[in-house]
């Protein structure tokens, strides 16, 4: 097999070899900046917000190799929400774990307990209901549908995959087996993959619109634009109204600034608010956030 296809174990900075080494590990979890920038990982909804958001990833995903080679042009992800306090959690297990194992095939086999570890959650936690959150997570991280489609009636033409291609996990046995798709692994070559420190999201606990705002922050170029309120609305898929989404997106910068990963202001133009970013602080100790 193309080892290139799979993640690696260790990656590279600014497509080179020469810059800073990328690496997965407990401290750290690199993440294709599409799936960062997109509503895809986002806050618990409310009896108001929606459950099922479909995603237009069409712009983001039309570099992939398979969208090229296909001519696909109509790429959406749909199936069911994905939260921050869980499924990103265990979204981070299945990417550490291909980091170590999945260098020369995309079908992983491990202890449910070290995917756990993975996953950021304490040995100590893992009881009964743990086992079962996780799997459950497992169930919807696989029902994540990434669809690719061109054409119209008779000429339509499409390939659909998931965020995991297969999951396997059986508690009794304390095995999970994983496969992954490999046109999608693509996403995290050179230039499609941004590193997040688990510690600045591990300073958030049960503030999921603060969470998910950084990672989206944290995938921006290195002088980012700035970021209006309704691309975060879009990004958080919050469907209370706009005032309401505003004072929970201020809140979450809030947060951010209190932890020393942001310095920004909220500017207002027109009748939308917009983020300057001044800086961000990727480099956060888990000594400077009071956090093990």
């Amino acid at each position: 097999m193309n080892e290139k296809t799979y993640l690696p174990d260790v990656m590279y900075a600014n497509n080179t070899t020469k810059e800073k080494l990328l690496t997965a590990n407990q401290n750290n979890t690199v993440q294709p900046v599409a799936l960062m920038r997109l509503g895809v990982f986002v806050p618990k909804p409310t009896k108001s917000q929606i459950k099922n958001p479909t995603v237009d990833a069409s712009e983001l995903f039309s570099n992939l190799a398979i969208a090229r080679a296909e001519g696909y042009d109509n790429i959406e992800i749909t199936g069911p929400r994905l939260d921050m306090d869980t499924d990103f959690k265990v979204w981070v297990g299945v990417i550490q774990s291909f980091s170590k194992y999945g260098l020369k095939t995309n079908t992983i086999d491990l202890k449910f307990s070290e995917f756990a570890k993975y996953c950021g959650f304490p040995s100590k936690r893992l009881d009964k209901g743990l086992r079962k959150t996780i799997s459950a997570s497992l169930v919807r991280l696989r029902a994540k549908t990434v669809s690719f489609m061109k054409g119209k009636d008779d000429a339509m033409k499409g390939y659909a995959t998931g965020l995991l291609k297969t999951a396997r996990f059986d508690a009794e046995i304390d095995r999970v087996v994983l496969e992954a798709d490999e046109n999608l692994w693509e996403l995290f070559q050179f230039d499609h993959r941004v590193l997040l420190q688990q510690h600045a999201i591990k300073a958030l606990p049960k503030k999921e619109a603060a969470q998910a705002i950084y990672t989206f922050i944290e995938s921006l170029p290195a002088k980012p634009a700035p970021v209006s309120f309704a691309r975060l609305r879009e990004r958080l898929s919050l469907m209370s109204e706009v005032k309401e989404q505003n004072r929970t997106i201020k809140k979450a910068l809030e947060q951010l600034q209190n932890i020393g990963y942001l310095d920004c202001k909220v500017e207002k133009k027109g009748r939308e608010n917009y983020i300057i970013i001044y800086k961000r602080n990727p480099n956060l100790k888990p000594s400077d956030l009071g956090i093990d």
